[in-house]
């Protein structure tokens, strides 16, 4: 086993040499290839090039990620991803010398330690299903309040938040981004608003306390429900905020605004019709309603951008089952063909990048309690998933837009004929 285990070293060592990334990787036996000071990628066990030789998923990513057999060393995901390997990948890998590399093949798929296998505890719906189902909501929301408490904001506010300024704390951010909502909806006294997805009742409580609102809120979270009910009652709103655990199509009545804040990705593209069709049922003539969603880029033609890539699948597999993004103009093209008038449409992409960061970085600070409250895998897998949400939003690969509609009727809309009102 000796000999083998000097073989597998030897050969992972041709791999990673050649590949050259720009930070340093640490083997299974404390030694290191590349800077032996700044920040390493961990391979904890011989088993692990194992698992990835013989089943390269993101699947077997994950595991490995989760269950800690692949770690990082001093530093962060996000320090190994600022030293990303320079040049191109493939042309790197296309150089590995293929013989070499066959002939120390039978080292490293010997059995050695690890688990080997998937924690299924982690997985949520497979294979894709569009849109998000209660049970579906609860595998996500329903983690821990506690949980989510370490590392959001003093509101709970779990959407991304608004930076006047790059420096200013979570708290800060988040209590601009629902003045900047609020003031986008015209709200006034004596207003009826609707809140679709309203988490922790962020929004409903801002909003009756700074504009004299009153509110209505539907999630599909009981254990968000319960909390955002204690405190509505904690700030003596109860009066004036309602919430309902059901779904948005149930709802009866008229309302002058309504607000969707981060849910709409639950919804799935083969839900969109009847989402915007109840959204404007709910909303009076004239009446505003705000959309702030994520969204992904448009490709060359609408089969390319249906593709679930590798990373969507994981993603819905493991955090968001039945999540789904469209893109900006499938969002405007659907607003139209439902009855409403588009006014604003506002990208927030750099500020949910950083919202992102600043909560992964909250999270790995607190991380000793995040494992009390929801275990060591569920810890840190929900730190790989801030940490990749605030790379994606950072290079790019996504977008957040806030997109300002009226319910189309003739004449002037509720909108102002110019926007200094947003940002005095």
């Amino acid at each position: 086993m000796a000999g083998s285990e000097s073989a597998a070293l030897r050969t992972v060592r041709i791999v990673v040499e050649t590949v050259a990334p720009r930070f340093a990787v640490e083997l299974w036996d404390g030694s290191r290839i590349g800077d032996v000071s700044g920040p390493a990628v961990q391979i904890k066990d011989q088993s692990v090039v194992r698992q990835v030789m013989l089943r390269p998923t993101f699947d077997t990513l994950i595991d490995l990620w989760t269950s800690g057999r692949v770690d990082i060393k001093d530093g962060s995901i996000f320090d190994i991803a600022e030293l990303r390997t320079e040049g191109k990948l493939k042309e790197r890998i296309k150089a590995l010398p293929k013989l070499q590399l066959l002939r120390g093949a039978p080292a490293l798929l010997l059995r050695s330690g690890g688990t080997g296998a998937a924690d299924t505890n982690l997985a949520g719906q497979s294979p894709f299903v569009s849109g998000s189902d209660k049970q579906a909501i609860a595998h996500h929301y329903d983690v821990s309040n506690a949980f989510y408490r370490l590392f959001l904001d003093e509101r709970m506010v779990y959407t991304c938040a608004y930076f006047t300024d790059w420096s200013n704390s979570i708290d800060q951010a988040q209590a601009d981004k629902l003045e900047l909502i609020c003031r986008k909806l015209r709200l006034k006294p004596g207003d009826r608003l609707l809140d679709i997805g309203c988490g922790w009742g962020a929004m409903l409580i801002y909003a009756a306390q700074n504009y004299g609102v009153t509110g209505t809120g539907v999630s599909l979270s009981e254990a968000q429900t319960e909390l955002a009910r204690e405190r509505i009652k904690a700030a003596g709103l109860e009066d004036r905020i309602t919430i309902h655990v059901k779904s948005y199509t149930e709802l009866d009545g008229q309302f002058d605004k309504i607000s969707s804040i981060g849910m709409f990705e639950a919804v799935g593209i083969a839900h969109y019709d009847e989402y915007f069709s109840a959204v404007n049922r709910l909303l009076k003539p004239g009446g505003l309603y705000l959309h702030h969603a994520i969204t992904r880029r448009m490709k060359k033609n609408k089969r390319r951008f249906g593709r679930k890539s590798p990373e969507h699948l994981a993603l819905v597999k493991y955090i968001f089952p039945g999540g789904e993004l469209d893109h900006l103009g499938m969002t405007v093209e659907n607003l139209e063909g439902h009855g409403f008038e588009v006014h604003d449409v506002e990208n927030l992409r750099e500020h949910y990048g950083r919202t992102c960061r600043l909560w992964a970085e909250r999270l790995s600070a607190r991380f000793d309690e995040a494992v009390g409250e929801v275990g060591y895998r569920r810890a840190r897998l929900w730190l790989l998933y801030l940490s990749g949400c605030a790379l994606a939003f950072e290079r790019g690969t996504v977008q957040i837009n806030q997109t300002l509609a009226s319910k189309r009727q003739r004449g002037l809309s509720a909108v102002p004929q110019t926007r200094v009102d947003l940002y005095r």
